[in-house]
């Protein structure tokens, strides 16, 4: 824990640097911000780069994995089927046939009296006799470790094993549990059943058993069965392509879960302990570890290739990728937030060099002058701001006394009754003295200025929409120039109605109350459109603009105070409007807002299109 003192000087050393260096510094809020969002972007990318780049490794490793198995089944298939194809040859073969089935219906004796009396009847020497066929189905394939002929009416086990001599063996029931052992045998695929290896003294554990029942070809009758074992370790043969590759182990399952093959020799001998998992299993699991397991199955044979990949072996494969996005990841940020730290200091630093000599001026200093002869926009604005200072010296020298010399004369000016001629041409000859010193932008402001002063000053008997709109366009002029065009305006009226009589300053308000409060500097898309049409026998005019808007709860006050008496406070230009409209045409008129926050408002005045008697 760390003690409070020391964390409110951590506070206070955190404020005073945030203080000194970021708070009024734009450049190092622009470093840092810059900073946060380079490195989020390319500590993102480099994620999701990750992250695709180890999903495909996982699946190249559980494709191999899938390749691997898909060698096992096919070996196991072709034994399998070398086994089915050994019995359909006897059973191809008329005498190899009767031999077969004298041999499994009668006691062994018999069977070789009957083997010697057939003999010289064969025509066909060269196809093997009886056991014979057996014998050499072994010798040609060195996988089977023991091939054995069961018989079920006679109860004995004829075996024979690789490198041996055959042996006959009596599996009375009374005697051996053999033969309730073959009897409940139903699988085309399993391992070696204990009775049976114990009989034929078999106890290698890396076999597996492929049982064929063996039956009368007329009657159709089970005679016994024929069993083949094969060495189990001869499977890893059909993986030797894959070791290097292959990750975890790959495992053959019977159909009660017995180990048949298993590429790590760990569960030769037992049931696999995960049997009842991998049957409900579709693509992770918690086995030794967590693995990515993909099954298999051979529905003929009854048996199942498992492969098993625990996660950690397959993670090990892409853990070199992590280090080298990691590695590139922050060669990236320092390199891209290196290059714009150097050139955001040097453009700080001629910042801070321009804000120096700006306040030599404001000191009183105007001999100042910034040597900076670069091109770009901050030299551009060193050379300005040499050129105003030798301006603004010029000026002084040349003005300074002239200006002296007229304030007496506008002072008397002033304190005379001014009449309104003398305030017009006053006007017009600051107007061209802006004109001429290059200011257009001021002469406009005071040519509107003075139009208007002369509208209020010198009003007409009558005010009609067309004058009421002049006016509200050299209004609008005004601060069009004053927002250097940041603000524009548009006035659309139909021509049948610019005779229309209206009030006088019934837009004037609207304007006001929309540059004030409405109208957004920093945007230069500012808009306000003002239309006037006629509906339902009546004039209507519109302004709509596109400024920030009115909250809803603000907007139902300015409508409640609308109807309220004073003649002072917020929105006392748009309640004279609603007023003076309500006094001149009654109840039914006034003045309409509506308004949307971030999109814009719409004020709408109506008076009627036929005039009417004006209410006192």
């Amino acid at each position: 824990m760390v003690p409070g003192s020391t964390r409110k000087e951590l506070i206070l050393k955190a404020r005073s640097l945030y203080d000194n260096y970021v708070k009024n510094n734009l450049f190092m809020k622009m470093i840092l911000l810059f900073a946060l969002i380079t490195t989020v972007t390319i500590v993102t990318f480099s994620y999701f780069m990750f992250n695709v780049m180890s999903q495909s490794i996982i699946r190249n490793e559980l494709e191999n994995q899938k390749k691997a198995m898909d060698s096992v089944n096919s070996y196991m298939t072709r034994k399998y089927e070398s086994v089915q194809s050994m019995v359909l040859d006897v059973y191809r073969n008329e005498s190899l046939a009767l031999h077969l089935t004298y041999f499994l219906q009668h006691p062994f004796e018999d069977y070789m009296k009957y083997q010697l009396d057939h003999y010289t009847n064969e025509a066909d020497v060269d196809m093997p006799k009886g056991l014979d066929f057996f014998e050499n189905k072994l010798d040609s394939d060195a996988d089977i470790e023991n091939l054995l002929l069961y018989s079920s009416e006679k109860q004995f086990l004829f075996a024979y094993k690789q490198g041996h001599v055959s042996k006959l063996i009596s599996t009375n029931a009374s005697r051996s549990y053999i033969p309730d052992a073959m009897a409940l045998e139903n699988s085309m695929m399993s391992v070696p059943n204990a009775w049976v290896r114990q009989a034929i003294d078999q106890q290698d554990p890396k076999l597996y058993a492929m049982r064929v029942p063996i039956t009368d070809k007329n009657s159709l009758k089970n005679l016994g069965q024929l069993l083949v074992y094969f060495d189990s370790d001869r499977i890893n043969q059909a993986l030797e392509s894959y070791k290097e590759q292959l990750k975890g182990y790959i495992i053959v399952l019977g159909p009660t879960g017995e180990v048949l093959f298993d590429s790590s020799d760990r569960y030769y001998g037992i049931r696999y302990p995960y049997a009842d998992k991998i049957e409900s299993l579709f693509d992770t699991a918690m086995l030794e570890q967590e693995s990515y397991v993909t099954t298999l199955t051979q529905n003929q044979a009854g048996y199942m290739v498992v492969g098993v990949a625990p996660k950690a072996e397959v993670a090990a494969a892409y853990q070199r990728l992590k280090h080298t996005i990691a590695l590139i990841s922050a060669i990236c940020i320092i390199v891209v937030l290196l290059v714009p730290v150097l050139v955001v200091t040097n453009f700080a630093k001629r910042t801070n060099k321009i804000i120096r000599f700006m306040r030599k001026v404001e000191s009183g200093d105007l001999s100042a002058r910034i040597q900076d002869d670069k091109e770009d926009e901050l030299g551009q604005i060193s050379r300005s701001f040499n050129d105003m200072l030798g301006e603004l010296t010029r000026h002084i020298d040349r003005v300074y006394k002239a200006e002296i010399k007229q304030k007496h004369t506008e002072l008397a000016a002033l304190q005379a009754r001014v009449n309104p001629h003398f305030l017009y041409n006053t006007l017009e000859v600051i107007r061209m003295r802006a004109v001429s010193q290059g200011a257009k932008d001021v002469g406009e402001m005071i040519y509107s200025l003075s139009v208007l002063f002369k509208s209020f000053v010198q009003p007409k008997g009558e005010n009609t929409l067309k004058d009421e709109l002049e006016t509200s366009r050299l209004y609008l002029e005004l601060f069009r120039i004053r927002y250097k065009d940041k603000l524009s305006y548009e006035i659309v009226c139909d021509e049948s109605l610019a005779g229309k009589n209206i009030m006088r300053m019934a837009l004037q308000p609207i304007i006001e109350n929309y540059v004030v409060h409405g109208l957004q500097p920093r945007r230069s898309d500012n808009h306000i459109r003002i239309s006037v049409y006629e509906a339902e026998g009546r004039v209507r005019i519109q302004a709509e603009d596109n400024g920030i808007g009115i909250d809803p709860t603000r907007l139902e006050a300015i409508r409640q105070s609308l109807d309220l008496v004073e003649e002072v406070g917020d929105s006392f230009g748009l309640r004279s409007v609603h007023e003076r409209l309500k006094l001149l045409y009654g109840t039914d008129y006034g003045l309409e807002i509506t308004s949307t926050l971030g999109v814009g408002t719409i004020v709408t005045i109506e008076f009627p299109s036929e005039e009417e008697a004006q209410h006192v």
